[in-house]
């Protein structure tokens, strides 16, 4: 079993040999929830690819423990990056698109609210449901065992969804009645991967039509079709394999 993750604010002053206190809720979660005890291997990361890998060496009260650090380690930057950009489904689908996609090892998620989207996300439900996108994120990348979490933009417009498609190295709209398989795409050997998650109702003609314009052609994943929350992260899974990235 490998060592659990918990999230701090910064690694920046942190050295192999020395010491870091986990408090807060974070610390609140190792020693109540997990129940770590002195001795117990454990990795602290400050979600941008730096970890301290140490052992528990002091457990105080029901929410602070201290830890001897071993050695910091730093993921590499991932290359080709590939981001999804996720339509915004009903109810908590949402979350688990966020949560499956971050286990999986997306770097970037952008949530969108396109023409056909049931749910739309105005005013304080905005903030509120881009909150939990987050913190599903993060979550989810401890649960992973992730140094770098995934970033979730704030929404963008169908327009700015263009923008980011056309500056983007390899383009791509899932979508069932796409002429070519994503399975057999010329895939760039580095730079920006950008997908394009639709609603369960589709995406739009007039959608298909401006994102072509920015370089995206319609994509299929396989013979059958997958919900909003689940394509996501086929793809994703899809491309990590076929980029190296999980060779």
């Amino acid at each position: 079993m490998t060592a659990p993750v918990f999230l701090v604010d910064s690694l920046a002053d942190v050295r192999a040999g020395g010491t870091l206190t986990l408090d807060g809720p974070e610390g609140r979660h190792a020693v109540s929830v997990r129940r770590l005890r002195t001795g117990e291997e454990v990795v602290l990361t400050d979600g941008h690819g730096t970890g301290a890998h140490g052992t528990v060496a002091a457990v105080e009260g029901k929410d602070r423990l201290t830890v001897a650090v071993a050695e910091l380690r730093t993921e590499a930057s991932p290359d080709p990056t590939i981001t999804v950009v996720q339509a915004l489904p009903k109810g908590d689908r949402g979350e688990l698109a966020v949560e499956t996609m971050t286990e999986t090892g997306v770097d970037a998620i952008v949530p969108w609210a396109a023409a056909r989207c049931v749910t739309q996300w105005k005013g304080e439900r905005a903030a509120k449901s881009l909150g939990k996108w987050r913190a599903t994120a993060r979550e989810a990348g401890k649960q992973s065992r992730r140094l770098t979490f995934p970033e979730v933009a704030d929404p963008l417009t169908t327009k700015q969804v263009a923008t980011l498609l056309a500056d983007a190295d390899f383009a791509a709209v899932l979508h069932e009645e796409g002429s070519s398989p994503l399975a057999t795409a010329e895939l760039p050997a580095e730079g920006r991967i950008v997908l394009v998650v639709g609603p369960e109702g589709g995406v739009s003609p007039e959608e298909l039509t401006l994102f072509a314009e920015a370089g995206a052609r319609p994509y299929r994943l396989g013979t059958t079709v997958l919900r909003t929350s689940t394509a996501g992260t086929a793809a994703t899974a899809l491309l990590l394999g076929r980029t190296g990235r999980w060779s």
